[in-house]
């Protein structure tokens, strides 16, 4: 067993394992998933059990054979928006827009001509920075003023938008906007009308998102039927992924690194649902590093969670004791990131970093667009040791 196994602290701690180098890892640039496999739920899955220290690999589909009646799995219901707005400056030049979220429309306020308006946030990239008062333009209904110039090209905006009968905010900026891929997914053209459908999950329901829970992106609705008919009590929590989910940690001590705030919601159901059935000894499945996270943030040392609404900075890496999670689905995950810490906490960093090494060895799709790995701490009762 590695030293941190399964979310357990060990004694002592070796420093190196909080040190970025020890979470690097060779990536070959083919292995970098540009598009989505032609049916979600036939991407490659690596089983990872910790107790039995084995891998084995599959389809993800098989992954109903990993869970038994009663298990909660547990799924975030956040949409991502199309987020990334090009256009021009005033004086001509080209600008793109990365909104940080979705704005708060009902502090929307009126103007003229049916014009409405609302503070946003955004990453602003163009030629020249653009000057506080002067107005960005992206189509004949949508424009923004600049209202404030932050650092790391963060720009507050007066976003402007003139909407058609019925139509919403999100409407409109489906219509114009883009959705905010990951920059290593390269799409010189802009994302098309499948990353509009492949890079949101099966079951996306609260828009909030600028990236997408990339583990659920496996999911379909037949799935997820087909688990329920075998029992599985699936529940929702939600997290909006915020651009700082790509942000790299930039301390060679991991533990010094401040994650980013995202808006978090535990509905009483779920909570209520998970305490109920974890007194019963069923297994919690989270699905993704944004349910664990969520689901960490609210536990109580006995395990239970408390429902929630607002800002979450739960920051996960090796030495911290995991009291809800027991099993995660996720994707494969940057090298030095704080997703591949998260991981590395529940499993153990030599494990995950071994499981890495043979999915390389073996093709497998890496980030968002990629293939699967479930990493399981519970297995099921009776599986060969």
């Amino acid at each position: 067993m590695d030293e941190l196994t399964c979310g357990i602290i060990p004694a002592p701690l070796m420093e190196d394992i909080f040190h970025l180098s020890a979470y690097e890892y060779h990536l070959p640039e083919e292995n970098i998933a540009q598009h989505p496999c032609d049916q979600r739920d036939q991407s490659r899955l690596l089983l990872l059990d910790c107790e039995n220290d084995t891998r084995t690999h599959g389809r993800f589909s098989d992954i109903i054979d990993c869970f038994l009646p009663g298990d909660i799995l547990v799924v975030n219901d956040t949409r991502v928006f199309p987020a990334r707005l090009q256009g021009r400056k005033e004086s001509g030049g080209r600008v793109e827009a990365l909104l940080l979220a979705f704005p708060e429309t009902i502090l929307a306020r009126s103007l003229p001509d049916d014009w409405s308006a609302v503070r946003a946030e955004a990453l602003v990239k163009s030629s020249k920075r653009p000057r506080p008062r002067s107005r960005l333009i992206f189509s004949d209904r949508l424009e923004a003023v600049v209202l404030e110039l932050h650092q790391g090209g963060r720009v507050s905006l007066d976003l402007r938008y003139a909407l058609k009968a019925g139509q919403t905010l999100e409407d409109l900026l489906k219509e114009y906007g883009q959705m905010p891929l990951p920059p290593y997914i390269k799409r010189p053209a802009g994302s098309t009308d499948d990353d509009l459908r492949r890079y949101q999950t099966s079951y996306a329901r609260e828009t909030g998102s600028v990236a997408a829970p990339t583990a659920g992106l496996h999911f379909t609705e037949e799935l997820l039927e087909r688990l329920e008919k075998r029992g599985v009590v699936i529940v929702t929590v939600t997290l909006h992924v915020g651009y700082g989910t790509f942000a790299p940690v930039r301390t060679e001590d991991i533990r010094e690194h401040r994650i980013h705030t995202e808006y978090v919601n535990i509905p009483p159901e779920t909570a209520e649902t998970i305490n109920d059935y974890k007194k019963y000894g069923s297994r919690i499945w989270a699905v993704g590093t944004t349910s664990t996270r969520a689901l960490e943030y609210t536990a109580h040392l006995n395990g239970e969670i408390s429902p929630y609404s607002g800002l979450c900075d739960m920051y996960i890496y090796p030495g911290y004791r995991f009291r809800v999670v027991d099993n995660l689905i996720t994707n494969f995950h940057l090298p030095g990131s704080s997703l591949l810490f998260l991981v590395s906490a529940l499993a153990g960093r030599e494990r995950i970093l071994a499981a890495y090494a043979e999915a390389v060895s073996r093709g497998y799709r890496f980030f968002s667009y990629g293939d699967a790995m479930a990493i399981v701490t519970r297995p099921r009762p009776g599986a060969d040791r």
